[in-house]
């Protein structure tokens, strides 16, 4: 069910993608093109909540852009706040006045996870709130096991992936494009 929501709201992409990450792709997985479906968006992160069934959350926290409005439909699923961080002069930040209490179980929240920089990112800002950190959730799973969190996504995606100076398509000459939301550094 979910690879058929992905590819029937053109998710999923073929070509030469330069990722947030760094690393150049011969897939990339557009989960906006699902998230502008609110029902597509509802049926595919059920199957998360079905898979967070014994996990206690107090809160969803997810990293601007890729985990807002994934955090948001988690929430109104699972019975809880719904908040995000961002990016602020680089940095990532709680603002808005979103505030978080000591030890509140919480859950990150993305689109797309491959190498987890900016749930990462996230869980670091948390730490000062002496909250739990109960795991990832996400629509697409990429990460390779480099991620010491538990992921609980709709689905696991194995699209390659390489550094760079190790790309076979640079090497053939095709130009990549850059879909994310985040400035390479």
């Amino acid at each position: 069910m979910v690879i058929e929501h992905l590819k029937k709201s053109e998710a999923l992409l073929e070509g030469h993608f330069l990722l947030s990450s760094g690393r150049h792709s011969n897939g990339y997985c557009q989960c906006a093109k699902l998230l502008q479906y609110p029902d597509k968006a509802a049926a595919v992160l059920s199957v998360v909540v079905e898979k967070l069934q014994n996990t206690q959350i107090d809160i969803v926290v997810g990293p601007a852009m890729g985990g807002i409005i994934v955090a948001y439909e988690l929430g109104r699923q699972l019975g809880v706040p719904a908040i995000f961080t961002e990016r602020d002069e680089g940095k990532m930040t709680l603002r808005r006045g979103f505030e978080i209490q000591k030890g509140h179980r919480v859950l990150i929240t993305e689109d797309v996870v491959t190498t987890g920089k900016s749930s990462l990112e996230t869980i670091e800002v948390l730490k000062q709130y002496d909250v739990e950190i109960k795991g990832i959730a996400c629509i697409a799973n990429r990460s390779t096991g480099n991620i010491d969190y538990p992921i609980f996504e709709a689905i696991k995606l194995e699209i390659e992936s390489w550094e760079p100076e190790n790309c076979p398509l640079c090497k053939q000459g095709i130009p990549y494009v850059k879909p994310g939301s985040r400035a390479i550094k």
